[in-house]
């Protein structure tokens, strides 16, 4: 990479790191912080590639109560940047280069939830100083530190980040191709797998009696080839739009004197016939 590339790569890292806290622009997103390394790079196919095959992975990916989800910044500019520097070395097999990044994310991720333990310690002792200047009723100093502990968490993924960079772009490109057959195959199976894996994350949190039949009707209309995305994207919405108008229908008769309302508005709608 070039000083300027490698500038740019850090400061999307830098970025990243710090949205995993703040969740305002979405850098930490691996569908956003792959895209942009892959603009700043010069690989903007590829990364926009990476990106969307590690979104599918994490979209499952959230912090529920104690439990802290996987680092979805580290895994995102990591993996980015392994690829970058895998198709900067000359190699030829673009797909090797993605799916070998795709399945490095997964231990990347774990590996940065050590990281985002470091940072939640050192931050105990700035919320305290935190308390003493609210005290002292002294905003600034906390404005201060805020930005303070707010940055320490971009420089987790940043540093990282540096690292990578500067390894050169033979030394990965000859250990890509130093691969056996057997294991960048096993990797490739084992990115779709983590996909899959992402996806059935997600439908356990959302599943109920009530979405099950949606969920059967998109496999049903996957399977015809003629649908593109955007026509499957429409039906969706159209299906959200149905189903709200039955459920305010529902809603409506109840209070009306029409019996009592259950979850499911299409039952009770045809309850009442």
């Amino acid at each position: 990479m070039s000083t300027i590339q490698i500038i740019l790569v850090i400061i999307v890292a830098f970025l990243a790191g710090m949205e995993g806290i703040l969740d305002q622009f979405q850098f930490h997103q691996p569908l956003v912080a792959c895209t942009l390394i892959g603009l700043v790079t010069g690989h903007l196919k590829e990364g926009v590639i990476l990106g969307g095959s590690l979104q599918m992975i994490a979209l499952g990916w959230a912090n529920v109560g104690a439990a802290v989800a996987p680092d979805a910044a580290l895994a995102s500019v990591a993996s980015a940047i392994i690829m970058v520097l895998g198709l900067q070395g000359g190699t030829t097999n673009v797909n090797n280069a993605i799916n070998t990044s795709i399945a490095v994310a997964i231990p990347l991720s774990v590996a940065g939830l050590f990281l985002t333990m470091l940072c939640r310690t050192i931050a105990i002792p700035i919320v305290h100083i935190m308390d003493s200047a609210a005290e002292e009723g002294n905003y600034r100093k906390i404005e201060i530190w805020h930005i303070i502990a707010i940055c320490m968490q971009g420089v987790r993924i940043a540093i990282p980040a540096a690292a990578l960079c500067v390894v050169s772009p033979e030394v990965v490109t000859d250990a890509l191709n130093k691969m056996p057959d057997w294991l960048s195959g096993g990797m490739a199976v084992g990115g779709g797998m983590v996909a899959a894996v992402g996806y059935a994350m997600v439908i356990n949190m959302m599943s109920t009696k009530e979405t099950w039949p949606f969920f059967a009707l998109g496999f049903v209309l996957a399977a015809l080839h003629e649908l593109t995305l955007i026509a499957l994207g429409v039906i969706g919405v159209a299906l959200a739009i149905i189903y709200l108008g039955l459920k305010e229908a529902s809603s409506n008769n109840s209070s009306n004197g029409g019996g009592g309302s259950s979850s499911d508005p299409l039952g009770d709608i045809l309850n009442d016939y």
